[in-house]
């Protein structure tokens, strides 16, 4: 018997792809829309799929029709995505959207949006649960659009209840963005020695988009408005992270230990760096929907890398992730700076 019918918007992006499987196997009528309308191999021939863009005016309330029972949205940015939904509560029984962890704001006013400033770096509690409070709502970047997005979703909880799913650093196949990239390449690219800053301690918490598909088909069947973490059951250390991708290449690289910031040229950084941790408490998500995770950092990493490396045969990796390159800029896989930096390190030391 079918648990109901279930819309995925953004369905062929890393977390969509996922969400769309867990929700079919799990008994759900879906329907998978993206601007492309493609489907996933994986998928079972059931799904439907749909060609749509959802800021097209008009076009997602024509494709609903008469309606669904959950709606999940892997792509709502900002307070006009939040309106397009609740206006639409009529024919949506309840929605599950994601959100980010970059919504968190410390005690002294302090996000992701802060650290380029002068002591912006924020100093979240460890780990972080659900009650800690959020930057204020606007339209000036990723965050603060996300924040909006939340603020205007659960205060209509009442027409349209809606699981914001906060998720951590997104890991897995279909990443446009991997972090994993700064380890795989240096190991397919032959480099025998690593740098990394705040003596390799930063804790960036994942979350595996399989991880993230299972709070998806929970949340579907239990409706309510409510804001909950996503992440793995590990936080590893950026220097566990590198080991682990070695473990997977069979490979054995010698790292090197920056006790504080990146150099200047950016030595040392990478995508999970920072000076302070970033760690999710799962609880919630735990006693409200029954969460257990379907896999772990170091479990799922070897598909990842494959993903990666495949990504990567005959390709500068420029054009491979160029959303990568936009995101880290070319300073990511800058060998001369590091070279240059490891050679006066070795005669300092």
């Amino acid at each position: 018997m079918s648990k109901g019918r279930a819309w995925v918007l953004g369905a062929t992006g890393q977390i969509g792809r996922a969400a769309v499987r867990a929700l079919s196997e799990d008994g759900w009528e879906v329907t998978a829309a993206s601007r492309g309308g493609g489907r996933d191999e994986r998928w079972d021939d059931g799904v439907r799929t749909v060609a749509l863009d959802r800021d097209e005016e008009g076009a997602l309330a024509a494709a609903l029709g008469p309606g669904c029972d959950v709606l999940v949205d892997m792509v709502a940015y900002g307070p006009q995505h939040a309106a397009q939904l609740t206006g639409l509560a009529g024919r949506i029984g309840s929605a599950v959207v994601i959100s980010t962890c970059v919504v968190y704001e410390d005690g002294h006013g302090r996000g992701f949006d802060t650290q380029g400033e002068p002591d912006g770096a924020p100093r979240y509690p460890v780990p972080i649960t659900e009650s800690l409070p959020t930057i204020a709502p606007g339209e000036a970047t990723y965050a603060t659009r996300k924040s909006g997005l939340e603020h205007d979703l659960l205060a209509a909880g009442d027409a349209l209840p809606a699981t914001l799913l906060r998720a951590g650093a997104v890991h897995g196949p279909h990443c446009r963005s991997p972090r994993e990239l700064y380890f795989v390449k240096r190991a397919l690219d032959g480099r025998t020695r690593r740098v990394l800053a705040y003596g390799g301690a930063s804790r960036f918490h994942p979350v595996h988009s399989a991880n993230v598909a299972e709070l998806i088909r929970l949340a579907a069947a239990r409706p309510g408005s409510r804001a909950l973490n996503a992440a793995d059951p590990q936080a590893p250390t950026v220097a566990e992270i590198g080991e682990a991708v070695d473990a997977v290449l069979g490979l054995s690289t010698e790292t090197v230990l920056m006790p504080g910031d990146p150099s200047p040229e950016g030595v040392g950084s990478t995508p999970w760096s920072a000076p302070h941790s970033l760690v999710f408490d799962m609880s919630a998500a735990e006693r409200e929907l029954g969460y257990r995770p379907v896999t772990g950092y170091a479990e799922s990493l070897p598909e990842t890398v494959e993903w990666i490396a495949g990504q990567l045969a005959g390709r500068d990796w420029r054009d491979a992730y160029p959303a990568m390159l936009r995101s880290y800029g070319t300073s990511l896989f800058d060998y001369a700076a590091e070279d240059a930096w490891l050679a006066e390190h070795d005669r300092k030391g």
